[in-house]
């Protein structure tokens, strides 16, 4: 171990802490699927309705894809009646989240042996607020995590009433004991000031900080333009699975988003440290211990 000990981690939550693109694919296909059986709508012509959507509202997790899509596959239902005709549709996404939403093995024990030693755990995604609340509640990780950061949620259609937009009391979506605070609008990685801005927020210096994520020009870049210790979560590249090509087909990066992209992989991202095929590997390179913050 050659790093002084380190107060704070901050790390990604997509494909870091669990597997975002395969999670997100178990669920999509099926529901996609369903929904082209039941309006008789190919999946092949339902996908650029679906990418137009996702675009519209800058997500590919967009909880109102039915209520949107309403014109194309239910032209003469109101929406009600197309939540109640593609209920299995929706039931095909919920049983699978339920079943594939899961941390990558040796994460919580990781985590919970860093956090055991006074280290301050930071989570940053640039999942909307909504699903990763709903993430760190349903993986365990409420309470674990100190903070996490994301953007605020998208808006939800405007005709549409609280109860309708939410099944639960608002409470229910509530984290208890992680603070969710939210990142600039429009900000996105590798913003080094996004990053800057949380650890001053957590009352700590670069320094005093690791920095993980499973992107190299996004996440490590981001990490050492900020002057925090970057380490590669290798093991969470989804490149070439079927759900990162479904997911190019349908997703909500715009043209600009695709070319800024590509921008971004010109340049040569070598990182400081890499996790080639485990999380808790983490604990082999760093010295974990105590935070003013993090008891």
């Amino acid at each position: 171990m050659t790093e002084p000990i380190k107060k704070v981690l901050i790390t990604d939550l997509d494909n870091t802490l669990f597997d975002w693109v395969g999670l997100w694919f178990a669920c999509f296909e099926p529901m996609m699927r369903k929904i082209s059986d039941i309006s008789g709508i190919s999946v092949e012509q339902l996908k650029p309705y679906i990418k137009a959507v996702h675009e519209k509202h800058g997500t590919s997790e967009y909880s109102f894809l039915l209520e949107e899509l309403q014109p194309v596959i239910a032209p003469t239902k109101n929406a009600d009646e197309v939540l109640k005709t593609f209920e299995p549709a929706i039931q095909a996404f919920r049983k699978n989240r339920r079943k594939y939403l899961e941390l990558y093995p040796t994460v919580a024990d990781t985590l919970l042996r860093i956090r055991g030693r006074g280290t301050r755990l930071i989570g940053y995604t640039e999942s909307m607020g909504f699903y990763s609340n709903y993430r760190i509640r349903r993986l365990g990780l409420d309470g674990v995590l100190h903070e996490i950061f994301s953007p605020q949620d998208h808006d939800t259609p405007k005709n549409m009433s609280e109860s309708q937009q939410r099944k639960y009391p608002a409470q229910h979506y509530e984290l208890k004991f992680t603070k969710h605070s939210f990142t600039p609008r429009g900000s996105l990685k590798p913003d080094p000031d996004v990053l800057r801005e949380i650890v001053r927020t957590v009352g700590a210096e670069p320094n005093d900080c690791v920095y993980i994520g499973d992107s190299l020009p996004k996440d490590v870049r981001m990490a050492q333009s900020a002057g925090v210790i970057d380490v590669f979560a290798e093991y969470g590249d989804a490149k070439g699975t079927p759900g990162y090509d479904l997911l190019k087909e349908v997703t909500h990066w715009t043209t600009e988003d695709v070319a800024r992209e590509l921008e971004l992989k010109k340049h040569h991202v070598n990182p400081a440290y890499t996790l080639h095929k485990d999380f808790s590997d983490i604990l082999d390179i760093f010295r974990f211990g105590d935070s003013e913050n993090g008891k």
